[in-house]
């Protein structure tokens, strides 16, 4: 079992930066590929971001290519989503996954899901 929990969300305006976390504890984090995914109100979950359990590949969703940028670091159970030139369309909760070792791009593929954390972008 893997318990993820999201952190750094907040309201933020359009152009700016944030960057999340996600805490993993349980069995060990290394082996998993992650993934981050959001869901804005009213649609469906959609993928965001996906690294390896290596870090070595790391998959980014076309509607953030150039502006997000997704990392891990294994020793401290930890992954990150970085988030730069922020536009009111990303706004969203978002979700941390852990799950096959490739990190794929569908919610299927993950079998560990954080609780969430809010981001808000005003234009």
């Amino acid at each position: 079992q893997v318990h993820l929990i999201e952190s750094g969300g907040g309201l933020v305006q359009a152009g700016g930066s944030l960057r999340l976390s996600c805490a993993g504890s349980g069995r060990p984090f290394s082996s998993l590929g992650m993934g981050w995914f959001r869901q804005a109100l009213g649609k469906e979950r959609e993928f965001v971001a996906a690294i390896t359990w290596s870090g070595r590949s790391t998959f980014i969703a076309d509607s953030v290519k150039g502006r997000f940028t997704i990392s891990r670091d294994n020793a401290k159970n930890m992954a990150y989503l970085q988030m730069n030139s922020l536009k009111p369309g990303d706004t969203a909760v978002y979700y941390c996954a852990a799950g096959r070792s490739y990190g794929g791009s569908s919610s299927s593929e993950y079998d560990y899901w954080g609780q969430g954390t809010q981001v808000t972008v005003s234009s």
